[in-house]
């Protein structure tokens, strides 16, 4: 006869209430210990064993009480070794919540400047004119980019950069907008402004 321990409706496993000068026959099975009313509600008499594949209630078989103490605290040690491995999970768990590292990103829009860059502990993923006017010559040519920085040929009305890092290492991201303090001087007789153009978005 194969037992194997198993829970029985959601009962914890407890070790029994029952002290080493208990006085009971040595060969008293768990059957006869629950026949007495009295004892009906101790957890040997509640616990279910599996049986040959088959859930049995422990009170209901012929095994020793002396067994069936042993088995119970068997299982309860096992209870116990369990709880302690998902309470160090948990805690695993918080900690990596607490040291998110997940990726974070911020655009900068600059204006009026031939370069944009990241602040520090980000890095540059993309770099795009978004305004420009038709009689400074149209879109400027993207001279260089890196991880830190990207610049133009001549100075750009509007430009975006994206920056990305990881939220452990950089500062709280936010969408930012700077003035590259480059405003050409307006002269007196200068003709009227040409009107700004916005590059349509390009379907993927």
């Amino acid at each position: 006869m194969r037992i194997g321990k198993v829970l029985s409706g959601g009962l914890l496993l407890a070790v029994l209430s029952v002290t080493a000068c208990m006085n009971v026959p040595n060969d008293m099975t768990v059957a006869e210990y629950c026949a007495n009313p009295k004892k009906a509600n101790e957890n040997v008499c509640r616990l279910k064993v599996e049986i040959d594949g088959t859930s049995t209630a422990l009170a209901s078989t012929d095994m020793r009480l002396a067994d069936a103490l042993k088995l119970t605290a068997n299982a309860q040690a096992t209870a116990d070794a369990a709880q302690a491995d998902a309470a160090a999970a948990m805690a695993r768990a918080e900690e990596a919540y607490a040291k998110d590292d997940s990726m974070v990103c911020e655009t900068t829009t600059v204006q009026k400047s031939t370069t944009g860059s990241c602040r520090e502990g980000y890095t540059l993923t993309s770099c795009n004119q978004t305004r420009y006017t038709y009689r400074a010559g149209g879109p400027s040519i993207l001279r260089e980019i890196n991880d830190k920085q990207c610049r133009f040929n001549d100075r750009v009305l509007e430009m975006q950069v994206r920056c990305c890092g990881t939220a452990s290492s950089v500062p709280q991201p936010a969408d930012l907008v700077v003035d590259g303090q480059e405003a050409e001087t307006v002269e007196t007789s200068a003709p009227a402004p040409e009107a700004e153009v916005t590059p349509a978005p390009v379907s993927p």
